[in-house]
């Protein structure tokens, strides 16, 4: 599945010439201004937003200021295109919170090659936090906005492992948002579905609980929430490409004892 870009400019010659550009390698949505983006965005998983400056009404420094204050959509990356070859507008674009700034004209491999380093860089951290069973779910933030979003999702979900039925009905309702502006913010900002960031969080407690050596395999599964000893091996060895004993073997082989409770405590202080 391709991502998602959603470019806004009022030239219709610019909209035009982007969707020539990208269209082979992405998912478009066009808008000719901030108005028309910010129902687009209310509906739709964007995983990159391409704006104008110069635009009548909202325009590209107003419409990045309120997307990266926004905790629906900060997450999202934003170049701002524009023909203001001053260093105080480059400023202005960086003090919203602009994640680029390319200045018009433009070629297209600079601008492909700028979405591509920005997409690429926010991909490689997804990845390693699913499969890195120590590392703490505040990494994806890209702004104190999601660091707060994320610490606050993360501590329910913790507080609540035992609770079987947890799900994203659950989720959304403490995070005070609707079900699918919930969904898309966990699935843009993770990769990950509300339901299997729940099941992460699972076994990196469970990781963290077998570094501990003080509980057997069964009781460690039942105390995160896994009422079947098989699917939680099999979700462990999704996540992290080895079992729970393979895992209890390594930690054996590689750390010494008090070595894997530094680690352990390091990750407890996080």
């Amino acid at each position: 599945m391709s991502d998602t870009i959603l470019i806004i400019d009022d030239n219709v010659d610019i909209l035009e010439f982007l969707s020539e550009v990208l269209s082979d390698t992405y998912t478009l949505h066009l808008a000719p201004n901030g108005e028309v983006a910010q129902s687009i965005l209310a509906t739709e998983m964007i995983s990159l937003i391409i704006s104008d400056i110069m635009m009548p009404g909202i325009d590209g420094f107003e419409l990045c200021r309120l997307v990266k204050s926004n905790v629906d959509y900060c997450h999202i990356p934003i170049i701002l295109l524009t023909s203001k070859n001053t260093y105080s507008a480059h400023i202005e674009g960086l003090e919203v919170g602009a994640d680029a700034y390319i200045q018009k004209p433009f070629s297209p491999e600079l601008l492909q090659h700028q979405i591509a380093n920005l997409l690429k860089n926010r991909l490689k951290i997804k990845d390693h936090f699913a499969s890195s069973p120590f590392e703490d779910v505040r990494v994806m933030a890209h702004s104190k906005t999601d660091e707060a979003f994320l610490k606050k999702l993360d501590e329910y979900i913790r507080k609540n492992l035992k609770d079987t039925n947890m799900d994203i009905d659950k989720l959304s309702d403490h995070m005070n948002m609707s079900r699918p502006t919930f969904y898309r913010k966990v699935k843009s900002i993770s990769s990950l579905s509300p339901k299997e960031l729940i099941d992460l969080t699972r076994l990196k407690k469970a990781a963290k609980l077998i570094a501990q050596n003080e509980f057997t395999l069964f009781e460690i599964a039942k105390s995160v929430g896994y009422s079947s000893q098989s699917l939680f091996t099999r979700n462990f060895q999704k996540y992290f490409k080895v079992t729970p004993l393979e895992y209890i073997n390594s930690l054996k082989a590689n750390l010494p004892t008090e070595g894997l409770s530094d680690q352990v405590k390091s990750f407890m202080d996080k």
